[in-house]
């Protein structure tokens, strides 16, 4: 079963970040028309699954990729944005982060270490903090 479906498959587009994309929004709205008792969000949520079916069938995978790059030009600020709060979630568990009094530098300093003598790296300026 698992060759008939690679079979299947070779030479078609696949899956890809705008695919995931339009089926968060097909379950977003097929969700909503739970509560909100019309069929238009029903409607709208199926048009959003068959398209994604649609781009990962194609076999113009030149276009797909087209669409897949402009999608992922559009977005890269907010990608950006949620992958530094991320990376700065993970990076409050291991160190304290603090400013330079002086140049407002942000420094990041090993937790659970008691006060520290810091020395800022842009400005040279010493000063104390807790960590």
């Amino acid at each position: 079963m698992r060759e008939r479906m690679e079979r299947f498959m070779r030479g078609r587009y696949g899956n890809d970040q705008l695919n995931n994309l339009l089926l968060g929004i097909a379950l977003v709205l097929v969700v909503a028309d739970l509560f909100a008792g019309t069929r238009v969000l029903y409607f709208l949520g199926l048009l959003c699954i068959v398209g994604s079916y649609w781009r990962m069938f194609s076999k113009r995978t030149d276009r797909r990729a087209a669409e897949n790059r402009w999608y992922l030009q559009k977005t890269q600020g907010i990608r950006n944005f949620f992958t530094k709060k991320k990376r700065l979630r993970t990076m409050k568990k291991m160190y304290h982060l603090c400013k330079c009094p002086s140049c407002k530098q942000q420094i990041r300093v090993p937790k659970g270490k008691g006060k520290l003598e810091v020395t800022c790296p842009k400005c040279r300026f010493v000063f104390r903090t807790r960590s």
